[in-house]
């Protein structure tokens, strides 16, 4: 079994200096050896779940380390106490949405979604939107009536809101677009009420896509991949 400081210099030697210049357009301005996601994966394979080790990563301050904290913690094991501490000290989207990704596989996703999006924090509400958004997308058994009122919060409200609240905003709506069937058509409607949603992706040349043609083209691609999946019929003997 590792130990952070073990870990960190493992890092250091898979960092690169061509990575750390991107993180750094990406927002990352805190400590970081600049590793390659698929590094930090192939780590995250060896070392496994590993929950201890995890908060040491991310209490090391390291962006490399606490992204792998993400992979490596038990998400049964995050409490809300640890998951409120660390979803305060957000400062990039990067580790943003990698917390998302470990926030919403824990039992209390959905009850620190709902608080985080009514914080007054750009991380913080960014982080609830972002976990919507994957609970949308992957919680089958979290009905459509949780996340219907949002579409309304999102037509009234997304433009005023701040930058990268208002991306991930946008990624819970096409979200329910795409996963949530019954309000598919809402959501539409919602899509095409916002129109075009400006955010600042800064030195990157990431954009925030348009909400209706995204939704529209993922279902067609979705619906095209159930498709080739499904069984064919049995041919008829001659």
């Amino acid at each position: 079994m590792p130990t952070v400081n073990e870990v960190l210099t493992t890092l250091a030697t898979m960092g690169t200096e061509q990575n750390r210049k991107i993180y750094a357009r990406h927002g990352v301005s805190n400590a970081m050896s600049g590793v390659s996601f698929a590094n930090l994966t192939t780590l995250k394979k060896q070392i496994k779940r590993n929950h201890s080790l995890a908060i040491a990563c991310w209490d090391s301050g390291n962006h490399d380390a606490q992204v792998l904290a993400t992979m490596i913690a038990d998400p049964e094991q995050c409490s809300t106490e640890l998951l409120n501490t660390w979803v305060h000290q957000l400062t990039n989207y990067v580790i943003t949405d990698a917390f998302s990704g470990l926030a919403a596989k824990t039992p209390i996703a959905l009850k620190l979604a709902t608080a985080w999006r009514n914080a007054d924090a750009e991380w913080v509400e960014a982080a609830g939107w972002s976990v919507t958004s994957i609970l949308a997308m992957e919680r089958a058994d979290i009905p459509d009536s949780v996340f219907e009122p949002l579409l309304s919060r999102i037509a009234t409200s997304i433009h005023g809101q701040k930058n990268r609240v208002r991306h991930a905003m946008n990624g819970t709506l096409t979200a329910i677009g795409i996963y949530r069937e019954t309000l598919r058509h809402k959501a539409l409607a919602t899509a095409q009420q916002i129109g075009t949603v400006v955010v600042d992706h800064g030195e990157t040349g990431c954009k925030t896509p348009h909400a209706v043609d995204y939704i529209t083209k993922s279902v067609l691609k979705l619906q095209e991949m159930a498709s080739r999946k499904s069984p064919k019929p049995p041919r008829k003997s001659s």
